[in-house]
Parts: structure tokens; C-alpha cells; sequence
């Protein structure tokens, strides 16, 4: 027996259901995960000090946690595990060929083995480098709560993939940052929480007449997100239309490659790596490498809000030069990962050329050759792969400096995928069928 089929053994799964399930029962299942999700986020630890958590806000939105709760790590260890496993197919460390469907299956098994363990190891990190203090005695029962917390999301992602739409992570990081949105629009001023919402700020900008502020804090991060989600939407519907025939009547098809081919992976792969790397750092806390982990872990750190410290005389040139350094690493990390997806989720050339020769599809003027479809192919979508990554990663990193509302990765993340959200409802036949469908069919058409 291979280690692949005692691993899926071992496993606990998510039966996969008997039919592919209606709209409605899709729509039914989504929102009771996510009604699940945000409940978990209000189950505090028990046995945790509250006055020790750290103030990580912007990662907590990235990775769709709550500290101090049973989602204090999130998405961490989900998505960690498959940054991982990519990164040792990449070189070869393990055999998986991503074009072959069992392989695919081989490695779903791996990342779902891998988070399970990655799960119990955040765990221990957060409780060992101070992220969640423990009352005395209490260590190992906050532990084993964050670790059952992180698997039991990584059950409910599983949940979503096979009953409900879209994935459980892409839910989960827009549920988390929809939620910092509100809050930071219209949170109460408190003195002893030290949170005050942009509506009152704005509000005491005005009547103490500090017009600077008013600019630099709400208008600029206001128009950036409302300019963000506009673009995200313009530009999911740019596309390069390759020609195809159908079968032997050489009926026209096209088929589209979107400028966001890879979606918005690459920044949920590489925010989240980031993210990890500050949580890991920490471990090297009183060694000798603490100089040098914690200078990688600022290095990787997005300057948030630094055109609104600029304005108010509060940046400086470092500053600037720190956030040139991060938009490099986090743009190539971005590419990267977005060639990895590619091959991962079975979009590159080869395994999408197969998917055409399979359904008869062919090139007007060519043969019917797999080959064929291969080499047109590889004239669009490793480039279209390349420029999207560089696009959704500069997009977030000009987004962060203004401070945007949710911050630039959040909102980027959000419209992504509540984008995708619609597009596959949108695909679904009773979507198609129902008068909802054609009164907005014919709305457009007026």
C-alpha cells in the first residue's frame, strides 16, 4: 500500500456528493460555513490572558483569523502547506506531474496532511513567540484549541469546494475583510480599546478644520477603494479570444484567456507567506540570527498607509526605500507563485490543450494535433500568467500606501473573489434559466 492511499485512509474527508448539488443547496451550504466561520471567530480561548494579544490587524485580515479565538491562525497553515508542497514540486523534491489527474489527487492528499500538521506547529510557534499568552498551566490546552480550530477550517474549505461555491479560503479572507471594513468605517471611538472609526475621524477633521487629515485619511483611502474595486471588475473582463472549431463541422468557438488567468492566487500565496515569515521570526527572538530575522521580517512588511504619513510630514526617505525594496520581492514572489497555480490547478498549456483535444476542439487551419493546440497556446498564457501577477501585485502594493479601507491586498482579494463568486453562479444552469438571468440579460441589452 502507498503512502498517498494510507494517508487518504488516515485522513478524516468530506464525502463527496452523489450529484453535482442545485444552485439553491450551493447557496445553502456557503452560507452555513459561513455562518460557522464567524462564529468561530467570537469562541475565545479558553485559559488565554486577553490583555496579552499582540496587535497584528493587517495580517489577521490576510489570513482571515482572529486572534484570541479558535481562528487565531486562519488560513495560515491551508495555505502555507500548499506554498510549501509547490515550492518542493517546483524542484523536484517530490515526482508529482500536475498535467495527470492522479497526481493532482496525490498532491490535494499532501496538503491536506501537511496543514493538519502545519496546524499543531503555528500553534506551539503563536503560544512559544508570544502571539497568544496562556495562563499558567494552560499552554498545551491553548494549543490543542488553536491547532483543532485551524483543522476544523481547513474541514469546512473541504465543505465548500465540493457542496458550496467558490472555495472556503477565498470565503473565508472576504467574510474577514468585509468585517475590517465595517469596523474601521464605523467603529465606536473608544479610549480603552483606542479605536476610533474613519466616519468619526473624518467628522473631527472637519469641525477642527485639519484639512490635510481629512484628505490623507479618509478621502484618498475612501476613493482608492472604491477606484480599486472598480478596476478589479474593468479589468476581469479582458481577454485575448483564441479561435477555435468544433469536431468535424468546424463550428466557430473561442476560447478566452483573461488578463487575471491566475485570479488573485499569487497575492493570497505570497501576503500569506509573508505573514508566516513574521509569525516564524519571532523564534529567533534572544539568538543570534534575531538581527537578521527581524530585519527580513520588516523587509517584508507593507508600508500601510505611507502616502497619508507622507502628506501629514511623518515619512521618510528610508521609508520610501524600504517600500520600493518590498514592492520588488513582493511582485517576483507574486509572478512566481502564479506559475506555480498555473501548473498546480491544470491551466497551463499542455494540460489545457488536452482539455480542448478531449472536447474536439481543434485550430482553424490545423490539424487536429494536441500539439498543435499546445504551441498556440504557449503563445498566451505564460505571458498572460506573467503580466497578470505583476498587474494584481502592483495593484495591492499602490492600494496599501494609500492605506486603503480594508487595506489594497484585502480589498484586491475581496472583489476577486466575490467576482468569482458571481461568474459561477452566473454558469449555473438554474442561474441561467431563471427570469433573474434574463431581466439582467435584458437590461444590459437596453
Amino acid at each position: 500500500m502507498s503512502f498517498y492511499s494510507i494517508a487518504q485512509k488516515i485522513l478524516p474527508s468530506v464525502k463527496d456528493p452523489s450529484k453535482v448539488p442545485v444552485l439553491k443547496k450551493k447557496l445553502i451550504w456557503t452560507g452555513i460555513v459561513l455562518a460557522v466561520f464567524f462564529i468561530l471567530g467570537t469562541v475565545k480561548l479558553i485559559g488565554i490572558s486577553p490583555t496579552a494579544l499582540v496587535n497584528l490587524e493587517y495580517y489577521q485580515m490576510i489570513m482571515a483569523s482572529q486572534l484570541g479565538t479558535l481562528i487565531s491562525l486562519g488560513i495560515g497553515p491551508i495555505v502555507l502547506s500548499s506554498i510549501i508542497l509547490q515550492l518542493l514540486v517546483g524542484v523536484k523534491v517530490i515526482n508529482l506531474n500536475f498535467s495527470n489527474p492522479e497526481d493532482r489527487a496525490k498532491f490535494s492528499i499532501l496538503q491536506k496532511l501537511f496543514a493538519v500538521v502545519l496546524s499543531i506547529v503555528e500553534a506551539v510557534v503563536a503560544v512559544s513567540v508570544g502571539m497568544l499568552v496562556p495562563l499558567p498551566g494552560m499552554a498545551l490546552f491553548i494549543v490543542i484549541q488553536v491547532a483543532l480550530g485551524s483543522i476544523l477550517l481547513l474541514y469546512l474549505d473541504e465543505v465548500v469546494s465540493k457542496y458550496g461555491i467558490g472555495s472556503g479560503v477565498g470565503l473565508f479572507i472576504a467574510a474577514g475583510v468585509s468585517q475590517s471594513i465595517i469596523w474601521r468605517l464605523f467603529a465606536l471611538p473608544s479610549a480603552t480599546l483606542g479605536t476610533k472609526g474613519l466616519l468619526f475621524v473624518a467628522f473631527d477633521s472637519i469641525t477642527t478644520g485639519a484639512i490635510s487629515q481629512l484628505i490623507s485619511s479618509f478621502i484618498i483611502p475612501l476613493l482608492v477603494t472604491f477606484a480599486v474595486f472598480l478596476i478589479v471588475v474593468y479589468v476581469e473582463g479582458m481577454h485575448v479570444n483564441i479561435p477555435l472549431t468544433v469536431g468535424r463541422s468546424g463550428i466557430g468557438a473561442k476560447y478566452p484567456v483573461k488578463l487575471l488567468y491566475v485570479s488573485n492566487m499569487p497575492v493570497i500565496l505570497a501576503a500569506t507567506l509573508f505573514a508566516n515569515v513574521a509569525l516564524f521570526v519571532n523564534l529567533a527572538k534572544n539568538t543570534f540570527l534575531e538581527n537578521i530575522m527581524f530585519k527580513i521580517a520588516a523587509v517584508l512588511t507593507p508600508q500601510y498607509g505611507l502616502l497619508e504619513s507622507t502628506i501629514l510630514g511623518g515619512a521618510t526617505w528610508g521609508m520610501w526605500g524600504s517600500a520600493l525594496i518590498y514592492m520588488v520581492i513582493f511582485v517576483v514572489t507574486c509572478v512566481l507563485f502564479g506559475k506555480f497555480w498555473v501548473q498546480v490547478g491544470g491551466q497551463d498549456s499542455a494540460s489545457v490543450a488536452k482539455q480542448l483535444q478531449s472536447s474536439g476542439m481543434s485550430i482553424p487551419g490545423f490539424r487536429r494535433d494536441q500539439r498543435v493546440l499546445t504551441t498556440v497556446l504557449k503563445r498566451y498564457i505564460p505571458t498572460i500568467t506573467i503580466l497578470g501577477s505583476i498587474f494584481v501585485s502592483l495593484l495591492a502594493f499602490f492600494s496599501d500606501l494609500t492605506g486603503a479601507i480594508g487595506s489594497g491586498i484585502g480589498i484586491l482579494l475581496t472583489v476577486g473573489i466575490i467576482y468569482k463568486f458571481y461568474e459561477q453562479i452566473a454558469k449555473d444552469p438554474m442561474f441561467v434559466s431563471s427570469g433573474l438571468m434574463k431581466n439582467i440579460v435584458g437590461k444590459n441589452k437596453n
